[in-house]
């Protein structure tokens, strides 16, 4: 039965996806899957379950050619997460993937005899399973417009496409919508016999009609494995760290930016100051914020606050807070909008501005503040703006991949426009396929949480990204050499929030790209890294460097030098260099070290063992 399933199966004669004038040749979902990398994906699900081939077989690989033939090449989003042809197929196979490992930690029905767990332990599986491979299903419906070569309209519940096709995605579309719209499909992806089956345990099914609905705070733990399996699949993707993705809160990004937006209006925001310059104005329809600062000190917020894959450039976080519906697009689908403010007083000035529902910051109207009783003329916006250009937000997260050019069709019922865009390419096609790392097909991907305390130091595996240090040359700057009003204090808040970031885990230590490491028995700060990652959360200081003529971040570390709490090197150095330890020894890190590591952590942790001190090598 191996060999019936997964067996090399010789190439079509036509290339999956190939296109002609503009239109994608469907393929047939088992040949969509029978890439290598999806082949694997599949074998890693089947030993996720106690199923002979022949079980799997009706119980998973039908389900999963079904949903093949439903998503053919069709992306899973527009700019972030597998943005790419073949991008919805690729992520549905990774939640479920993931989904698995973690419903092994768990015995279900939770609370019910140990003879009841074992009997439904396989429905409760199939239903993990299902539930994550639908969840993002109702893109097709309601996210997607699909046309087929003879000019007539696709829609998922017509069943498989059958034709050459292309697509567009719906300007101004509601990005809550597709959860729900699953429901509408998820019967052309799921034979009746399995819905028969799973609908025999009460409490299994409801959770399932929920998910199914889009309703996961009702679906109980189901809906929190599938949450957590999708945040895992979207960091892998990004670059990030899917075991830190999956135990990260349940507390979604837009859930996590509507808050902190709403936060910095009602508190911290001036809005319709009679005599001139606001962070915004509030009109009848609108909230109009003024974008570079805006955007800076939500950014910030979302730092301070542990948020993690927050864009540090204002490009992609554009697309991040647009991709979330927390922001209204222009008529040419920007982020940002440029107008002309008038107070009707002798003051007036063009800004560019985001513009925001009121509804989200102020739900009871009641609550909202009396509108701008000036002027707000919009003006057309300037297309080669930096801040409305969309980017992947993949590409300020991660390294720089491959481009490859894919043509994408706009389509109406009336009309057709081609244009080409450029996606970014799974990372099969790119060499760069970091899942055989972090899945591995291994057991121990999702282990348990790590004690308090470890018996034995831990063993992180270090991928240190240096370009940044590259790009920007640490400098050893006396403490002498300029003077900086305010720095001990400046210095000494940077160290407070470096301490309070470790012990709150908001900063990571010994891991992919953190910050903060121990090194002899001590603590290492990265530099510049961490002074930058201070002055992202603290962006009141880029006025005081402008000033002074410097970047902000040297303003942070000449404030630090002045504390003298960092170790001098042999040659009475302040900059220490490290030696990455493993496959990747040409790398390194610079930074200081701390004379007392309690500066930082409560108490010292192990040393790391990924990275060597080379005290008699420093630079300046």
């Amino acid at each position: 039965m191996f060999d019936l399933f997964f067996r090399k199966k010789a190439p079509p004669a036509v290339p999956l996806g190939a296109s002609k004038h503009g239109f994608t040749r469907p393929s047939a979902g088992q040949d969509l899957l029978a890439l290598p990398r999806r082949q694997k994906l599949i074998e890693n699900i089947w030993q996720r379950t106690s199923l002979s081939r022949e079980q799997f077989a009706s119980l998973y690989r039908d389900p999963l050619g079904r949903y093949a033939d439903l998503v053919q090449q069709l992306p899973a989003s527009e700019n972030h997460h597998h943005a790419y042809p073949g991008g919805l197929l690729d992520h549905g196979l990774e939640i479920v993937a993931y989904a698995l490992k973690i419903r092994q930690n768990y015995l279900l029905p939770i609370g019910a005899p140990p003879e009841s767990q074992a009997a439904q332990a396989e429905a409760w599986s199939a239903a993990v399973a299902y539930g994550a491979l639908l969840h993002d299903l109702g893109k097709i419906a309601v996210d997607i417009e699909v046309v087929l070569e003879d000019g007539e309209p696709w829609h998922p519940w017509h069943g498989r496409i059958e034709k050459p096709y292309r697509f567009r995605y719906v300007k101004g579309r509601d990005y809550q919508l597709h959860g729900a719209a699953s429901a509408l499909v998820y019967f052309q992806v799921l034979p009746s016999h399995v819905l028969d089956w799973l609908s025999g345990y009460r409490e299994l099914w409801s959770s399932l009609i929920f998910v199914l609905a889009g309703q996961y705070q009702h679906a109980g733990v189901l809906g929190e494995m599938i949450v957590q399996a999708d945040q895992a699949s979207v960091a892998q993707e990004l670059g990030a760290n899917p075991q830190r993705a999956m135990e990260a809160p349940k507390n979604t990004i837009q859930r996590q930016l509507a808050d902190g937006l709403r936060t910095l209006v009602i508190e911290k925001f001036k809005l319709n100051q009679p005599e001139g310059p606001s962070d915004g104005w509030l009109t009848q329809d609108a909230l109009w914020l003024v974008s570079k600062p805006a955007s800076d000190q939500l950014r910030a917020l979302m730092l301070s606050q542990g948020v993690e894959g927050i864009p540090t450039s204002n490009a992609p976080f554009f697309n991040l807070i647009q991709d979330q519906a927390i922001i209204q697009v222009n008529a040419q689908d920007k982020a940002i909008w440029k107008a002309k403010v008038d107070n009707g007083k002798g003051w007036s000035q063009t800004f560019t501005f985001l513009k925001i529902s009121p509804a989200l910051i102020w739900p009871d109207p009641a609550d909202r503040p009396a509108p701008f009783t000036g002027t707000l003329t919009l003006e057309q916006t300037d297309g080669g703006e930096p801040e409305q250009q969309r980017v992947d937000i993949a590409s300020d997260i991660t390294s720089p991949s491959i481009a490859i050019t894919h043509t994408v069709t706009d389509v109406t019922s009336f009309q057709t426009t081609v244009h080409s865009e450029t996606l970014r390419p799974p990372a099969f096609q790119t060499g760069l396929d970091s899942m055989e790392d972090t899945l591995a097909l291994a057991d121990d991907l999702f282990g348990h949480t790590p004690s308090a305390v470890p018996l034995t130091p831990p063993q992180p595996t270090i991928d240190l990204a240096l370009d940044d240090q590259e790009a920007h040359p640490v400098e050893d700057i006396s403490a002498a050499a300029v003077a900086v009003p305010g720095g001990a204090e400046l210095g000494q808040a940077f160290i407070d929030w470096a301490r309070h970031g470790v012990l709150s885990h908001k900063l990571v230590i010994n891991d992919a790209k953190a910050m903060i490491h121990t090194v002899d028995g001590t603590a290492f700060l990265v530099s510049p890294g961490l002074f930058k990652r201070y002055v992202l959360e603290h962006p009141h200081l880029q006025k005081e460097a402008k000033e002074r003529d410097i970047d902000p971040w040297q303003l942070v570390q000449r404030a630090f030098e002045k504390l003298k709490i960092n170790r001098k090197t042999p040659d009475n150095l302040n900059i220490w260099t490290c030696e990455v330890i493993g496959p990747r020894k040409s790398k390194s890190l610079k930074g200081y070290l701390l004379q007392d590591p309690t500066s930082i952590f409560a108490q010292p942790p192990f040393d790391n063992p990924s990275i060597k001190l080379q005290g008699t090598e420093a630079e300046q």
